[in-house]
């Protein structure tokens, strides 16, 4: 089992989501900002390209195992957009707040609110590795007209769970991590570690 792993992230709640979910498993993870390790491009068209591109940069600097995640919203209506795009969505500078209202006009007037959140996850042994442990998980719910909540991150107070009857930004952290499309890419991931030894 791997002891400390780099994480190709420099986004803090992200890093926060899934350090606890390697916790149990005594797994160090650091955030590849701490070790002054920059952002990799993700010009690609899927969410699996993307984190490999991001594991594989992160390996390289670190000398160390790393995971990436790539994850974003699709929108039915919106032909699975934002979709990699989704930190992005609005342009630069990244801003949730602007991501937020354009999905929110994009929408209006829209009847198929469904929408997933979807999460790819790249595990590489070195930065060559011929073959990377990939996971992945998906979180269904619909979108909202406006915001609800102040947790989360991203798109979650926009992100309708009917079964709950909150918004995935009105969740505590536990339960958000048990349900969210990170959550089960990661569950999926562990469950094949025991055969992907260093």
């Amino acid at each position: 089992m791997f002891e400390r792993l780099v994480l190709a992230s420099n986004n803090a709640k992200k890093v926060g989501e899934l350090a606890a979910l390697l916790a149990p498993l005594g797994i160090e993870v650091i955030a590849q900002g701490a070790l002054g390790i920059p952002e990799a491009e993700e010009p690609h068209a899927t969410f699996v390209e993307n984190a490999l591109a991001k594991a594989r940069h992160a390996s390289a600097h670190a000398g160390l195992p790393a995971i990436a995640d790539d994850s974003g919203l699709c929108v039915a209506a919106l032909g699975g957009a934002p979709g990699v795009l989704s930190a992005r969505y609005a342009g630069e500078p990244k801003s949730d707040a602007r991501n937020n209202a354009l999905l929110i006009e994009r929408l209006k007037g829209v009847e198929d609110r469904s929408a997933h959140f979807y999460s790819a996850l790249v595990l590489v042994r070195h930065a060559d590795d011929p073959q990377p442990l990939i996971a992945d998980g998906e979180w269904h719910g619909v979108i909202l007209d406006a915001p609800r909540g102040e947790g989360g991150f991203g798109y979650d107070p926009l992100f309708w769970l009917p079964e709950l009857e909150q918004s995935a930004a009105e969740l505590e952290a536990q339960l958000k991590n048990a349900l969210s499309h990170r959550g089960a890419a990661m569950r999926h991931l562990l469950a094949r570690l025991e055969q992907y030894r260093p």
